[in-house]
């Protein structure tokens, strides 16, 4: 997910306490309490004409001018990531590709994928009937992380429309005890008011006790956005960044507290672990962030700390979002003369966090 603002975080010292017991029911060898991000907006010469995202622009710092080196990535052996693909710069509307990542997802036991959606049109709305029909053959379900392509409660109010008339029946869509279920990325870039309008049984323009009635999860990242989710009137939260220490929510030493506060409000929480994080081709500023995988150790610290809190659901960040290095989709060596390619580790086979996945929601989170 690409977001230009460095933050400093505000941690809380809060001892956590782990208890596994939950027991999420597996269906079908996959778990539907465990979510991933997933992002369909990779393309290439052979199936779109052109590259798309692989040659991602290197982004400017926000303050510091001396960092403005813009450009892009050419794409096909040197893309926009640390790390490179097993599957090459492949493009996200190809179906081989999208059996072959339904079947990676499936084989780690996740149940359901939160797809990056942009709009309707947009290059990520183009195959999501292709999506939502292979992951059914897979017994996946597929829920949509809607990204800030709306500047109004109104032109929210029609993406959901959209969304539920386009793709509402299909079978693979994922409902919550009968409704559909949204992420809402950024959501504080619209002022609690105007979500309340919307997201309130009293609202002006409520969609409660509606056919667009739904979950709808709001994005916590600071400190205060407790008071933000309740006030708009979100049905839960959930924390997306996969940087431990970047912002307040994603910091887990603080996952038991905003569990209470879910608890206190009746609101559904997520938290997101991930396998690292490391963006520094497209952000070489940003290298505070980064935060190394250590052959796995990190990614089990924190999808053990997300479990700990027994949450509603949790979303792993994330499946493919390479330009951030939280990917799971497998990555081989790769050097070309201007780059070496991370990968996942001497002897780390490119699969390794698939099974990774499978074994710790096995650990944690059966």
């Amino acid at each position: 997910m690409i977001k230009k603002l460095i933050i400093t975080s505000c941690v809380i010292g809060v001892s956590i306490i782990f208890s596994f017991a939950q027991n999420h029911t597996t269906e079908n060898g996959v778990n539907y309490k465990v979510h991933t991000f997933y992002y369909g907006w990779y393309g290439n010469p052979k199936y779109d004409g052109k590259y798309h995202h692989w040659n991602h622009q290197i982004i400017p710092h926000h303050l510091d001018s001396t960092w403005n080196n813009a450009g892009n990535f050419p794409g096909g052996d040197d893309i926009s990531a640390n790390f490179y693909p097993e599957s090459g710069s492949y493009g996200s509307n190809d179906s081989e590709i999208i059996t072959r990542h339904m079947k990676q997802i499936k084989d780690a036991g996740i149940g359901v994928l939160a797809i990056s959606w942009w709009g309707k049109d947009s290059y990520t709305d183009n195959s999501v009937s292709t999506y939502l029909d292979i992951a059914n053959q897979f017994q996946l379900k597929i829920t949509f992380h809607i990204e800030p392509v709306y500047s109004s409660i109104e032109q929210f109010k029609e993406i959901v429309n959209y969304i539920n008339s386009e793709y509402g029946n299909h079978p693979a869509f994922f409902r919550h005890n009968g409704k559909p279920f949204y992420y809402i990325y950024d959501s504080g870039k619209v002022k609690y008011p105007e979500w309340h309008k919307l997201l309130a049984t009293d609202g002006e323009l409520s969609i409660r006790n509606t056919p667009l009635d739904a979950i709808f999860i709001g994005h916590w990242e600071r400190e205060r956005d407790g008071g933000f989710i309740t006030k708009s009137g979100f049905d839960g939260f959930y924390t997306y960044y996969a940087s431990e220490g970047f912002m307040y929510g994603c910091t887990s030493s603080n996952w038991p507290v905003m569990a209470e506060f879910a608890r206190q409000n009746n609101l559904i929480f997520i938290p997101c672990p991930g396998p690292g994080y490391i963006d520094t081709r497209i952000r070489p500023w940003n290298r505070k962030n980064t935060e190394d995988r250590d052959n796995g150790n990190y990614y089990e610290r924190m999808f053990r700390n997300a479990a700990a809190v027994n949450p509603d659901y949790l979303a792993i960040t994330s499946f493919n979002e390479w330009h951030e290095g939280t990917q799971i989709e497998p990555a081989v060596p790769k050097t070309i003369p201007s780059f070496t390619y991370l990968d996942y580790g001497n002897d780390i086979e490119p699969s390794f966090y698939l099974k990774k996945t499978r074994e710790l929601i096995g650990k944690y989170f059966k």
